[in-house]
């Protein structure tokens, strides 16, 4: 250790994140030469090719990836003793990148957009599409600030946050013929399902549940959004099972026949993912704060808890 000092992993760390040693000259404000030569130290140093080309930029080997989870944390601490950032979200023009699924930035962006527009008009909130799977590799690559949704650990350097806990329930439109009586598991298994799918396999956790007892369900449709489900059931005598909260924050809910699910289903905990480095960044931490407390206002103070 005695031949890396700060300076080579703040190149390290540049290179890593912009994917591209060019982009990190001109991050550093140094010569791409200069790059390049201290690229050429870290392999010497650290015994691994480190970096292959891969078109206009360059692919990070296992052992990159690996030094960089671990030098994250650590970087961000001195940056922000050395320089404590300074963040007033009244003229604050930065964007926070938010991989989210539409059901929940349909219920979450409305109000999220009141407030900036009253208190932080230059911020600007971008979704990106979501996944529980890639939410890990989208913030240790740092192309998302945080991440909303169904999540479980993912590691040491991935801070999670509980928000609300989501019921399931089994949705229809109201006038469906198995929305007069109570639904029976014979007749969800002989229905017709949609199912909301965001990596695309036409599997969801009723047919995980049912494949245990030996049992299989009809989907006969999938989606790979929320937002056309509602539409979808009211033109159809498809059912659906869903988080509560896609029907309840709906527009259309009155139209909608919400029931159980004649399965045992456990609820889940929404939660919310972001990386280490970001831990004490202070428009992070204002950011998680809105976002703490504003799913406490739609979800939990309105029964979902």
């Amino acid at each position: 250790m005695k031949d890396i000092d700060l300076h080579l992993i703040s190149i390290f760390d540049a290179v890593m994140t912009e994917g591209s040693v060019t982009k990190a000259a001109e991050r550093l404000a140094m010569t791409q030469s200069a790059v390049s030569n201290a690229v050429a130290r870290m392999r010497v140093v650290w015994n691994d090719p480190l970096f292959t080309r891969s078109g206009r930029g360059i692919q990070p080997s296992a052992k990159a990836h690996a030094l960089w989870r671990e030098l994250q944390a650590p970087l961000a601490q001195i940056r922000t003793a050395a320089s404590p950032e300074k963040f007033d979200p009244a003229t604050s023009t930065r964007a926070f990148r938010v991989a989210v699924t539409d059901y929940l930035s349909s219920a979450l962006w409305p109000m999220l957009r009141k407030h900036i527009e009253h208190e932080a008009p230059g911020i600007r909130i971008l979704a990106v599409p979501y996944t529980s799977q890639g939410t890990g590799p989208q913030l240790r690559n740092n192309d998302i600030d945080i991440s909303i949704g169904g999540l479980q650990a993912m590691g040491e350097d991935i801070r999670l946050q509980s928000l609300f806990v989501e019921h399931w329930v089994c949705a229809m439109r109201a006038d469906h013929p198995l929305a007069r009586t109570a639904l029976t598991r014979d007749d969800f298994l002989d229905a017709d399902h949609l199912l909301v799918s965001l990596s695309g396999h036409p599997v969801g956790v009723a047919d995980d549940v049912l494949e245990r007892h030996g049992m299989r369900r009809r989907v006969a449709m999938t989606l790979n959004h929320f937002s056309g489900v509602v539409p979808l059931l009211l033109a159809s005598d498809l059912i659906s099972v869903l988080p509560a909260g896609v029907i309840r924050t709906h527009a259309l809910r009155r139209r909608i026949h919400a029931c159980d699910v004649p399965l045992d289903l456990p609820p889940f905990a929404c939660r919310m993912a972001w990386h280490t480095r970001h831990e004490r960044d202070p428009a992070q931490r204002w950011l998680r704060g809105l976002v703490i407390q504003m799913c406490a206002r739609i979800w939990n103070d309105r029964g979902t808890a």
